[in-house]
């Protein structure tokens, strides 16, 4: 028999518009990928919504089909974009400025990136100390900041016959700060943004109007954004799917792949030792220690909740982790990140390991974004609960949970979470992996 959708979910007509706050070397990457990809001039690789499988059923059944020919998810030829930037460039001229994407390429989509001109944006040097630019709102307070964000985000749906919206942070990692007393109710929060309260951040702003205008907002940065009960309130009240935070590239993305694996086989990791070196405006931002500091926060939780050191104390409580962050000019979106990791095994006996990896940061960004902004759009029109999608965790260092609950690391239970939420959604047997069946 034919599954039957656990919920319903309403179809991707017309156009889906991703609105995002920063338009830097991430997201003109993913906007000229997603122009290119459109043209057959590349493949869109790393997107789990365009290129893998999804298992239903047994392995006997033989049902593994695309996740784009699964779901009913927006098509690449549906969607529009627009943003905010502080900076003044098109999307084009900000692109041939990343240097990220070779300028053959960027000639084919000139045209539809140099239609793409940023609004201006709400910013705060205390928030990101190392660059300013021209193109911001200095009018009124926070709260008459929010509004004309509201306004920008009606004007950009109107002016481009948008059906449905998503907003993606892809700006620069603002200032460490923890949760104030004006983040404890929405109340607060709102009387907050009225008196340019100091503890409300830009991209808190952002998410406030992507909120209150209903739609879903996904955090790629590490900052703390809608992490606060005022905005998670929002949300849930609203009825508006969010997550974050901070997309899972580089380093880090090899951190939960090899951590598993030693846990795994009770492998012991005396020390773990990264460094890293970049030189786009991210690295520069990252500069500032405020800034490092709320990086270092993100990469530093993910260790701890994969080996448990409190279950493991023999294999892991005596770990020491360190991670480093270098701004290298020359090396422009080009990061490399070094690991030392001191291992030990049967009797104690010390071994190691080194990772060098050089990759490219944006262009392991660019399918994260295509992917939650398809996946956030299906979630809103399957009527999914508002509030945090734990099932995205997969594609952030520091994954949003429900308050109390530690989140879930491991990269590939992450994928089973999500895979397993899919086949939910349609009706589909979970897939447990148990295989007893077939021994019967």
């Amino acid at each position: 028999m034919p599954a039957t959708d656990n919920v319903k979910i309403a179809p991707a007509k017309g156009k889906l518009g991703i609105l995002i706050p920063g338009i830097g070397a991430v997201s003109t990457t993913f906007m000229a990928g997603v122009e290119a990809i459109k043209l057959g001039a590349g493949l869109p690789v790393g997107s789990l919504t365009q290129m893998a499988t999804i298992r239903l059923g047994k392995r006997t059944d033989n049902r593994s089909p695309k996740i784009k020919d699964f779901l009913p998810l927006a098509g690449l030829d549906d969607l529009v974009f627009g943003g905010w930037d502080i900076y003044e460039d098109t999307a084009y001229e900000a692109a041939v400025n990343a240097k990220v994407l070779e300028p053959s390429l960027l000639q084919q989509v000139k045209e539809p990136l140099s239609l793409i001109k940023p609004m201006k944006a709400v910013f705060d040097q205390e928030y990101v100390k190392r660059i300013n630019g021209p193109n911001v709102k200095t009018k009124g307070s926070n709260m008459d900041k929010a509004q004309e964000l509201i306004a920008d985000i009606a004007q950009f749906k109107e002016s481009t016959g948008a059906d449905r919206l998503v907003m993606i942070w892809c700006g620069s990692t603002e200032s460490f700060h923890r949760p104030a007393e004006v983040h404890s109710t929405l109340e607060k929060f709102e009387k907050g943004l009225c008196e340019n309260d100091p503890d409300i951040a830009p991209s808190q702003i952002y998410a406030y109007a992507a909120l209150q205008s209903g739609i879903p907002h996904a955090n790629g940065a590490p900052n703390l954004t809608t992490d606060v009960p005022a905005l998670l309130s929002l949300a849930r009240e609203r009825g508006v799917p969010i997550c974050g935070k901070d997309f899972k590239t580089g380093q880090t993305f090899l951190k939960t792949l090899l951590a598993p694996g030693f846990k795994a086989r009770m492998l012991g990791i005396n020390g773990w030792f990264s460094t890293n070196i970049l030189g786009n405006r991210d690295g520069e931002v990252l500069e500032d220690p405020g800034s490092f500091k709320t990086k270092e926060e993100t990469k530093l939780s993910v260790l701890d909740q994969i080996l448990q050191p409190k279950l493991y104390p023999e294999l892991y409580e005596n770990l020491y982790h360190a991670v480093r962050i270098n701004y290298y000019p020359p090396r422009g979106d080009s990061k490399e990140g070094w690991d030392n990791i001191d291992i030990f095994g049967w009797l104690g006996y010390p071994m190691q390991i080194k990772v060098d990896f050089l990759c490219r940061d944006s262009i392991l960004a660019a399918p994260l974004v295509l992917d939650l902004v398809l996946f956030l759009d299906l979630a809103q029109r399957a009527g999914m609960k508002g509030g945090i999608q734990e099932w995205l965790s997969f594609y952030f260092k520091a994954p949003m949970t429900a308050p109390g609950l530690y989140p879930e690391h491991d990269i590939f239970i992450q994928l089973m979470k999500l895979k397993n939420t899919l086949r939910w959604m349609r009706g589909e047997d979970l897939i447990t992996h148990l295989g007893l069946e077939y021994y019967d």
